[in-house]
């Protein structure tokens, strides 16, 4: 260790010198940690926390330091060594009892607070760890986490130059680069980081609305013909959730069949458009997805612009999820037709593996967000400031405050180079690739789908007792609907990895693995097929 680092306030039973050190001896690290008792080291007081909202030198520093060295140590380090578990599982009563949840009216010691994180890290889900597969996010990017950390040490708000001028900048940076990789011209056009991608649609489903009918931003609903928007029947559930939050109405978003990849049918779209209209209701809107959350499918964006240019809709492209593959060479003819669109959602947090969240909407017409949702307060929003008021942003969020989620992203950017993203989403692909083939032919493992589009595999685990089964039988699809999840119940409590599970239309409940996490090896992709035949053999 170097000579001038320092002990850490806390020390554990068998005296390592630090929590460094207690790594170094440790076999089983995050286990062993969170098993021994943690006490006050002998050279330090029990500093009570201060009351002020003021970081000082004098007060804070030590306890800054290792506050950062457990976290680095036990939530970085350990949580994503595969040596080590995804999650210790608790069930929600036992977990009220053994995490002390309770606010009191006394403060607390420095040391009170360490082990408070601890507690935080060790019941956590490591969604870092190469074992959780589990979601459309996962991974631990060094340079988005020392971004994010960075954020949050600035506490800044995204509303006005004065008080963002960094971030204003940047965010203008790195939108006009999305829309120029997206394809709109020159980057030219809007956009915003927003708080989600279900917000981002929402943002879009407004902006296609005022576009068709502008004075609903003052008339409002009540005088409002019936509108309609279109999006396929496996389109992220936001978009109905949105049409209904803003009054539309989920009614009114008329479902497109999909084909058998889950990728939204033209012909029944103009069906669809069709039927509006001989309903005298108003059709406004084409939300594609490229990227459905099960299956990865990529609507077929060409074709769906060719539509909307007929009957003259606002195209949408919800691409939070496949959205990074327009970073590879190899892989952005997923989203051919893109360059059409009005707007695109996409999640750098998802795809590109930044930290969470980190959402963008992107639109081809300038300034069309502050005319939608601008008002122009005069107390934030002022006109005769000393500077170009045209960098006071904040107007065209729905927002006020705004947290400032491009820091960790650009970092990321300036970190790895777009070079760098296009070898992670190659990677990411080619890990899905292999998987795929590893079990395409093993005994026990059933494709929901051939040939994936996006880096999801979905699968059966049928477990030996089902195999000799005829597949006719109408208790084969009750008795294999309930496979996954006891393996899924099995794989938590053992912790050993996290893979999520669902049934879709006529399929009874598959395994979706999602692959994001560039940092995976082909070793991985054994372990994952090994636990789950371990854990389902004997079902």
């Amino acid at each position: 260790m170097p000579a001038n680092r320092r002990e850490p306030v806390v020390c554990v039973d068998d005296e390592p010198a630090s929590y460094s050190d207690a790594i170094a001896t440790s076999s089983d690290e995050e286990n062993q940690f969170c098993e021994i008792n943690v006490k006050v080291c002998p050279n330090n007081h029990e500093k009570t926390a201060t009351f002020q909202s003021y970081s000082s030198k004098k007060d804070h520093e030590n306890f800054f330091r290792d506050s950062l060295e457990l976290i680095l140590n036990y939530g970085v380090f350990n949580g994503t060594d595969r040596k080590n578990k995804v999650l210790n599982f608790e069930e929600p009563n036992r977990l009220r009892e053994i995490f002390d949840f309770n606010l009191k009216s006394s403060p607390s010691t420095h040391p009170e607070l360490l082990k408070l994180l601890k507690d935080v890290i060790h019941y956590s889900v490591k969604t870092g760890h190469p074992y959780f597969v589990n979601q459309l996010f996962s991974s631990l990017d060094p340079y988005g986490l020392v971004g994010q950390w960075l954020t949050d040490a600035l506490n800044s708000s995204v509303y006005t130059y004065e008080v963002s001028p960094v971030f204003t900048l940047m965010e203008e940076t790195v939108l006009k680069e999305m829309r120029k990789i997206v394809g709109y011209d020159d980057g030219e056009g809007d956009g915003l980081f927003c708080p989600g991608g279900s917000m981002g649609n929402g943002y879009a489903i407004n902006c296609a609305r005022y576009k068709c009918m502008p004075s609903i931003k003052t008339k409002g609903i009540t005088q409002m013909s019936r509108l309609v928007l279109f999006a396929s029947e496996q389109c992220h559930y936001s978009v109905s959730k949105l049409a209904s939050f803003l009054g539309i109405g989920s009614d009114n978003v008329y479902a497109v069949n999909t084909d058998e990849k889950g990728k939204l049918d033209v012909i029944h779209l103009r069906e669809e458009i069709e039927r509006a209209l001989s309903e005298n209701a108003i059709p406004f809107m084409v939300s594609a997805t490229a990227g459905t959350t099960v299956l990865g499918a990529f609507d077929p964006l060409d074709k769906i612009a060719d539509l909307c240019e007929e009957y003259n809709l606002w195209f949408h492209v919800d691409a939070a999820w496949g959205g990074g593959a327009l970073m590879s060479n190899k892989y952005r003819y997923l989203l051919t037709g893109i360059e059409r669109s009005d707007s695109v959602l996409w999640n750098p947090h998802k795809l590109l593996a930044a930290p969470q969240q980190c959402s963008t909407l992107l639109i081809r017409h300038k300034g069309i967000l502050a005319e939608v949702n601008g008002t122009q307060a005069a107390y934030l929003f002022q006109k005769d400031k000393f500077y170009d008021t045209s960098y006071d942003t904040g107007d065209k969020h729905i927002q006020c405050g705004r947290r400032v989620d491009v820091l960790k992203f650009w970092f990321m950017w300036k970190a790895k180079g777009t070079s760098g993203f296009e070898k992670h989403i190659d990677k990411v692909f080619e890990n899905s690739k292999y998987f795929l083939e590893c079990i395409r032919n093993r005994e026990g493992f059933e494709l929901v789908l051939d040939d994936p589009e996006c880096t999801n595999v979905c699968f059966w685990y049928i477990p030996p007792s089902l195999r000799n089964v005829n597949k006719s039988d109408p208790l084969y699809k009750e008795k294999l609907h309930k496979v996954a999840p006891k393996i899924k119940e099995k794989m938590m409590k053992e912790g050993s990895m996290m893979i999520t599970y669902q049934a879709q239309k006529e399929h009874p409940n598959f395994f979706r693995i999602v692959f994001q996490n560039s940092g995976l090896e082909k070793t991985d992709m054994t372990y994952f097929i090994e636990q789950i035949e371990k854990l389902g053999e004997n079902l």
